[in-house]
């Protein structure tokens, strides 16, 4: 229970440090943590996440089922079973619609992870999920592909989605992303084209360093 309770504070945390950075608006986004190996907490749906309290948040078991909670879970929800039915290494996940992010799918430009070490280094390749309609089916078919092997992927015209080993982690993914996002874009408005990746060289390096 001590657990559980923890886990309901620090999703109001994060939610709260979303709102913050302006990752989200209103009630867009939604974040989720497993709790033990067949259930997770979850947000519930269409309301702003800035205004949550720890109880808000719904208990759902891996099918969908609600054990816990008033109200609707998120809308995206089916999205956050697929991850977590695909990848047990994941305890939290991030959904939220950050503006630059955002931006470079509307704009057809993909996340050059590779251009700066430290994304390269703690998170790896950010590949872009093709556009799906938000809520239907067709959002957890569009990122299957890109479930194994990444801690993060953009939805085209719909944000982004971090995973973590704790919540703390999924929401600093999002925060970096959105920053190098910004680099990125600064960098193709100094130069009019985007920067070049590391090196394969570089990328093994770093890999050796973290390793």
């Amino acid at each position: 229970m001590k657990e559980e309770t923890a886990l309901r504070m620090e999703m109001v945390w994060v939610c709260g440090k979303l709102e913050e950075k302006g990752l989200i608006a209103a009630s867009d986004g939604n974040v989720s943590r497993r709790l033990g190996k067949s259930r997770l907490l979850i947000t519930p749906s269409g309301k702003p996440k800035g205004e949550l309290k720890p109880l808000d948040m719904l208990l759902v078991d891996l099918a969908g089922n609600v054990l816990a909670g008033k109200g609707k879970p998120s809308s995206e929800m089916r999205m956050h079973l697929l991850v977590y039915r695909e990848r047990p290494d994941v305890e939290a996940l991030v959904h939220a619609h950050p503006p630059m992010l955002t931006a470079l799918t509307l704009a057809g430009i993909p996340f050059l992870a590779e251009a700066l070490p430290e994304v390269w280094l703690t998170i790896g390749p950010v590949p872009t999920a093709p556009y799906a309609t938000p809520t239907t089916e067709e959002v957890p078919a569009s990122i299957a592909p890109f479930v194994e092997g990444h801690q993060a992927m953009l939805l085209e015209r719909h944000g982004s989605l971090t995973f973590g080993r704790n919540l703390k982690e999924a929401y600093l993914r999002v925060e970096k992303l959105e920053h190098a996002a910004h680099t990125l874009f600064y960098a193709h408005q100094l130069n009019r084209a985007m920067p070049s990746p590391l090196s394969d060289a570089q990328r093994e390096k770093l890999a050796g360093l973290f390793h």
